[in-house]
């Protein structure tokens, strides 16, 4: 009885090694990716959940015009701008959360595991996917507070600023949230607890706010992003320290985000 053999292999083949697995993407064009793919699963599914965001603040502008006079300028302000940067929060912090929190639930993050793409382009590209859809309800909100104050109109190209300067910051607590979480509810409830802390710390004028409140308040990293924005509408802007706030806010957005990337990590190694 004869036993089969293998056939031959070519010369070479059977004293090499495994084959090399290829190199990793790098973050740019990895970050574009994702990116791209967030933006276009986001059209659909996103963008009702924008005009809620923006209905809401535009409710709490109506609301808090009962409350405060137009002549109350400084409190005027402070409804203003808090209500246009509560349109980031509900979006980069309380739905990014949600989002990452079903991925973790769902297994979704096993998905993003095996791709060659740094750890940092998920979380960025995601991140800025949600922050992307901000930026047209913040600039109606502002301006519908900004006449219904009547407050000045002429300085509301600096959301070109503070949306993704706060939406950076906003989105990395909000991944944090959503990645840390032990259970997909826990990670809703965070959110739904950061955009509350956003809406009662960011959009009540300062001068009802009792002195442990406004330390809280100084702990959030929007509350920069909303005085950034509610110096410009003075009739002599103090810019040195609007760049201030907005450098806070930067600073914030680079650690949340650093953190935001190891939750990742942590997550898809656990």
């Amino acid at each position: 009885m004869t036993l089969l053999s293998a056939p031959p292999q070519p010369a070479g083949l059977a004293d090499a090694g495994p084959a090399p697995l290829a190199p990793a993407a790098r973050l740019l064009p990895a970050l574009a990716a994702v990116y791209r793919a967030q933006l276009a699963r986001a059209k659909v599914a996103r963008i009702p959940l924008l005009f809620v965001a923006t209905f809401q603040s535009l409710g709490i502008l109506v609301m808090m015009r009962g409350v405060v006079d137009a002549g109350q300028t400084s409190a005027a302000r402070s409804v203003v701008a808090g209500s246009s940067v509560l349109v980031v929060a509900f979006v980069a912090l309380n739905l990014l959360a949600q989002y990452f929190g079903r991925l973790r639930a769902t297994g979704g993050l096993d998905h993003y595991a095996t791709l060659p793409v740094p750890a940092a382009s998920v979380v960025l590209g995601a991140a800025a996917a949600y922050a992307s859809f901000t930026l047209p309800g913040t600039l109606v909100t502002a301006a519908a507070g900004a006449v219904t104050f009547g407050l000045p109109l002429g300085q509301l190209w600096v959301l070109l600023a503070v949306v993704p300067l706060a939406g950076a910051a906003l989105s990395g607590l909000g991944a944090v949230c959503g990645l840390l979480a032990p259970k997909q509810e826990i990670a809703t409830m965070l959110g739904q607890l950061g955009m509350s802390a956003a809406l009662l710390l960011g959009v009540l004028p300062v001068d009802h706010l009792p002195q442990p409140v406004l330390w809280l308040r100084d702990l959030l990293p929007s509350t920069y992003g909303v005085e950034a924005f509610a110096r410009t509408f003075t009739p002599d802007p103090d810019w040195a320290a609007v760049a201030g706030d907005l450098a806070v806010c930067a600073g914030v957005g680079v650690v949340s985000l650093a953190a935001a990337t190891w939750a990742y990590r942590r997550a898809t190694t656990r």
